[in-house]
């Protein structure tokens, strides 16, 4: 067998491997996927969050705050993506990082810290105005969770 053939041979097998490990996020099928940290099914567009592996894993949940609770269980180096819906767009999966979040009682996320995203800032501050809360970056957000998460 000549070098070419092999070497094209080689890259023939590798192809679906190398596919498969692809950092990119997944649609979440609403109604049908269960949440990683929880186990409830995902049927909120608004609230849902999606964590990908940098080996191309997903990992889907049903609501912002079960993500960031279980984000203690990565390191930065194995996390490829982090998504969350935007709330101003529903099912729109947008960076984590780069969101503006509002905590408001005047709206109900599924696992009750009544935490939203948004991708655009002043969305952010319309909802605040409008339902009340506090916004705040991603940074902020674990602090802001933790008496939060000791009644989840």
């Amino acid at each position: 067998m000549s070098r070419r053939r092999l070497i094209l041979s080689l890259l023939a097998l590798l192809m679906p491997v190398l596919a498969g490990c692809r950092v990119q996020p997944e649609p979440i099928a609403y109604g049908t996927d269960a949440c990683v940290h929880c186990r409830m099914s995902i049927v909120d567009p608004t609230h849902s969050a999606q964590l990908v592996t940098s080996k191309g894993k997903q990992h889907k949940f049903d609501a912002i705050e079960c993500l960031v609770q279980k984000l203690p269980e990565w390191t930065t180096e194995e996390i490829g993506l982090l998504l969350v819906a935007d709330y101003a767009h529903p099912a729109t999966m947008i960076d984590a990082t780069s969101a503006t979040y509002l905590i408001s009682p005047g709206i109900r996320s599924p696992m009750g810290a009544n935490l939203s995203a948004f991708a655009e800032p002043a969305a952010a501050a319309r909802a605040r105005d409008e339902h009340r809360g506090e916004v705040m970056g991603w940074k902020e957000l674990p602090g802001a969770l933790e008496s939060v998460f000791e009644g989840l």
